[in-house]
């Protein structure tokens, strides 16, 4: 694969301005790839190392990626959707995103909608379709760490086994650290979403949370369209059959917490 560069009379583009930062910086990010076509593997990994970065490892199924994952955790991941052995890259990325939170762009030469949808589901900060050119796939690696570094700026919180509970009325507890919500010592089945919600909220819970940034986080489209919030508020409110988020005026979406 070869880099392909966009210049008009020896002047860096703008996107070229984007993806110019030092070597150092990028090699200090390591990326897996999980493709099972082994020369379009080595062809990625040839372009990710000419643009600076390390590739920690290639791998060819959904079980194996997820060992990976596993024992290295890599800063990005490169995921193909349809993997030997009929694995899901889509089913792995779901549980890498849910236990993990590493950032996943996914190669794919599938464009119908029922495969979109579905890859959708496992929160993708990227979609490639092959065939694409090496200037798409650089861009789309700082749009992926950008954002993910927008909303995960201490990181190493994550590792950390000390665990964040939050108590609510009517016995229903969050805990943070394992996404788990119970209501009278059952469980509560939620969904991506409500999920993406209380960790927002819970980020700052003594402080309100712009309906904007809320939005971005759970979404993350440029569309903001607060009646869909709201929806997704009202929905959680009945399943917790209380009102624990409070809505302060102009300011955002609080949680409405138990004192210790």
């Amino acid at each position: 694969m070869s880099i392909i560069t966009e210049k008009n009379d020896n002047k860096i583009t703008r996107i070229e301005k984007m993806t110019k930062i030092p070597n150092i910086l990028k090699k200090d990010i390591e990326i897996l790839i999980v493709e099972d076509e082994t020369i379009l593997a080595m062809g990625i990994k040839l372009t990710l190392n000419e643009f600076g970065y390390s590739v920690c490892g290639v791998e060819t199924s959904a079980d194996d990626a997820i060992q990976h994952v596993k024992k290295q955790k890599p800063d990005l991941i490169f995921m193909d959707i349809h993997l030997k052995d009929n694995s899901s890259g889509i089913k792995a990325a779901k549980y890498i995103w849910q236990y993990y939170k590493i950032p996943i762009i996914f190669l794919t030469s599938y464009t119908d909608d029922k495969t979109i949808k579905e890859a959708m589901q496992s929160e993708p900060y990227g979609y490639l379709v092959k065939p694409y050119k090496d200037k798409e796939l650089e861009v789309t690696i700082q749009t992926a760490l950008n954002k993910h570094n927008y909303f995960f700026k201490h990181k190493s919180n994550l590792d950390k086994e000390k665990k964040h509970i939050f108590k609510f009325e009517n016995e229903i507890i969050y805990d943070k650290t394992n996404s788990v919500v119970t209501k009278q010592s059952n469980y509560l089945k939620l969904t991506g979403n409500e999920t993406r919600l209380l960790e927002i909220l819970s980020d700052t819970p003594t402080q309100p949370v712009p309906f904007e940034k809320i939005q971005n986080y759970i979404y993350r489209d440029e569309i903001n369209d607060i009646c869909r919030l709201r929806a997704l508020i009202y929905r959680l409110k009945q399943k917790f059959e209380i009102n624990f988020i409070e809505n302060v005026f102009d300011l955002g979406y609080k949680l409405k917490l138990l004192d210790d």
